[in-house]
């Protein structure tokens, strides 16, 4: 009998301390609500201050930024105060414990007040810095008002003068890179600071548990490994070509190709320059920019094709909002404005953005599908609470556009809207496009991987101060087969020339984009029936999946979680998949991998590079 009351008493107890647990989780879930919420607002409010910043850079912009960012540091410092009177981590919600643990997730957040101030001001000035450096022009020392954007990247992939490329690609990392040392060196203080009260070890670490994957690293370096015998074809071939284009004196056999020579101030792609190097001169590369200009294209056609494109898969339609507060073209007031392409979430009322100093040509065609695959992605996810309204992982963001614009590029896309005609794909057509997306796509993989794993290495202090830019070259080094045209020594800082590293972006998003890109490509072509293995007739590299309602419900499933649910899940609602690999890749650049293996023998190509002597310490 007494073991009869014990019992029962036992389950009241139970069954009281599960009522209790639902109250606390209901309880929970009405404070998650309202906080996203609030969220929502406060971020909107730092974004519309950010926004005012980026697109007219002025001191009281600044100041406004500043204080809107100081603003929402405070507000979440609270918020995650209050996430500590919940007992979260004992919730059955898996939901529940999720977004609970985001809000835990301070970022700079966490730095004393006055730090977090001077880590604003310190991002500040490297941004400010880098919007409005002005060059002086090689042929005309007098005329001092060249801006990276658009007068020296529209020169690079023009000029066949060594010296002059030289002198543009030197005066630009003084100015965007040495410059900004001292501040950077600050930068690197506060970041270790702000890890550590994320009970991180370092930033790297902070930035990889975006991946939930403590393998990330890992995983990363087998992949570029698998990848990188076909890139080492394409360096070799390329580095023979630029011999035969500047000689000897300036291109070694068995050397890094300087990097002033590829046409981008960073050496990150060289289609720039696949005029010079493309197998099959004879055979027209595929460039519909004049084509465009003939046609009377403009900066808004350009995006209003983007929207159609996201529309014929069924997907959400841009709202009368982007068209009106977007800047699409370079403003001509004067002002100075961070003119790198970005795409905006504003969280309320359906305000997205996309701001992108737009010029006519078949390069920016893609990169405003791209951006739009951002905006996309905010469309989609713009239900969910604020703590999942971003990416599976950062990857997932930059690869959705990416996808598009490989179908974009493609020449059954490019001929059915009008821009391409009377174009052949045989034999030596398609290695021709094969090699100028690989000098993109193939090419940047060791460039992305290396402005995180140096950044890392800094972050973690395995890198000392005395030896930072050696450190960064000796990976563009052994990564990219790439060198300074000039030598470079430890009075130099040269990684803050590119934005990301100014502007404390992290990278490994646009390495992971560039290989998920693939795998979700050749899923959204299956799924519309444009690529079939063994049909000749239909290869991935000339599928098209515009048009496709199937693929556009893939792109659904994935982009309306969000960060609701780890990146395995978001991938494998797409297409089934849930681990990163580089077999799409492989799949997609197969026939120009055989070509190349063999004309590098038949030509004596040296594979491979020798170690650079452009900086010392």
């Amino acid at each position: 009998m007494n073991i009869f009351l014990l019992l029962i008493g036992a389950l009241v107890l139970f069954h009281a301390s599960n009522a209790e647990r639902t109250r606390a989780e209901l309880d929970a879930a009405t404070y998650l609500e309202n906080v996203n919420n609030e969220i929502n607002n406060m971020v909107n409010i730092e974004t519309l201050a950010s926004w005012a910043f980026d697109s007219n850079i002025t001191d009281a912009n600044e100041k406004a930024r500043n204080k809107a960012s100081a603003e929402r540091a405070k507000f979440m410092k609270k918020i995650a105060a209050d996430c500590k009177k919940f007992e979260w981590q004992r919730f059955d919600d898996a939901d529940l414990r999720r977004q609970f643990k985001m809000l835990t997730k301070l970022g700079y957040a966490a730095l004393p007040e006055k730090d977090y101030d001077e880590l604003l001001s310190v991002l500040s000035k490297m941004e400010s810095n880098y919007a409005k450096i002005k060059i002086c022009n090689y042929k005309d020392q007098t005329k001092c008002n060249m801006q990276l954007e658009p007068e020296i990247e529209d020169l690079l992939p023009k000029s066949r003068d060594p010296e002059e490329l030289k002198y543009y690609w030197q005066m630009w990392y003084d100015k965007a890179g040495t410059a900004v040392k001292d501040s950077y060196m600050r930068y690197l203080e506060l970041n270790l600071q702000a890890a550590k009260l994320n009970n991180f070890t370092s930033g790297a670490e902070a930035w990889l548990s975006e991946y939930e994957d403590d393998t990330m690293e890992q995983q990363l370096e087998a992949i570029y490994g698998e990848i990188r015998p076909l890139y080492e074809q394409i360096h070799g071939y390329v580095r023979s070509r630029l011999r035969q284009v500047y000689g000897e004196k300036v291109v070694s056999e068995k050397g890094p190709i300087p990097m002033h020579l590829l046409g981008n101030m960073w050496g990150q792609t060289w289609g720039e320059v696949a005029s010079i190097l493309t197998p099959f001169p004879e055979k027209p590369l595929i460039d519909v920019t004049d084509e465009m200009v003939r046609q009377g294209y403009t900066a808004k056609k350009m995006f209003e094709m983007g929207d159609q494109f996201f529309q014929s898969l069924n997907l959400k339609k841009l709202p009368q909002t982007f068209w009106e507060k977007s800047i699409i073209e370079k403003p001509t007031d004067g002002r100075d404005l961070i003119c790198h392409a970005s795409a905006w979430d504003f969280y309320l009322n359906s305000d997205v953005r996309i701001k992108q100093c737009t010029r006519v040509t078949m390069d920016q065609l893609f990169t405003v599908h791209h951006e739009q695959g951002h905006i996309q992605y905010f469309l989609q996810y713009a239900h969910l609470p604020h703590v999942y309204r971003t990416g599976a992982n950062p990857g997932f963001h930059e690869a959705v556009g990416d996808v598009l614009s490989l179908s974009v590029s493609t020449p059954r896309h490019l001929e059915k809207i009008g821009l391409l005609k009377d174009y052949k794909m045989d034999k030596e057509a398609r290695i021709n496009k094969l090699f100028l997306t690989a000098l993109d796509k193939i090419v940047f993989l060791p460039f992305a991987f290396t402005m995180d794993k140096y950044r890392w290495s800094l972050f973690r202090g395995e890198v000392k101060p005395e030896n930072m830019n050696c450190a960064f070259w000796k990976l563009r080094e052994e990564y990219s087969g790439i060198e300074p045209p000039v030598v470079r020594s430890e009075k130099d800082f040269d990684a803050p020339a590119k934005y990301h590293v100014s502007a404390d972006v992290e990278y490994l998003r646009y390495l992971v984009s560039f290989i998920i890109q693939f795998q979700f490509y050749k899923s959204a072509c299956i799924k519309a029936g444009q690529y079939d293995p063994k049909n000749p007739e239909l290869p991935l590299d000339n599928c098209d999946f515009y048009g496709s309602a199937e693929a556009g419900k893939a792109f659904e499933n994935m982009l309306s979680l969000g960060a609701s649910k780890p990146w395995p899940d978001a991938m494998e609602a797409f297409n089934g998949e849930r681990i990163m690999s580089g077999k799409a890749i492989a799949e997609y650049f197969e026939p120009l991998r055989i070509w190349l293996e063999a004309e590098n023998v038949k030509n004596n190509v040296y594979i491979g590079w020798n170690k650079s002597d452009k900086c010392v310490a």
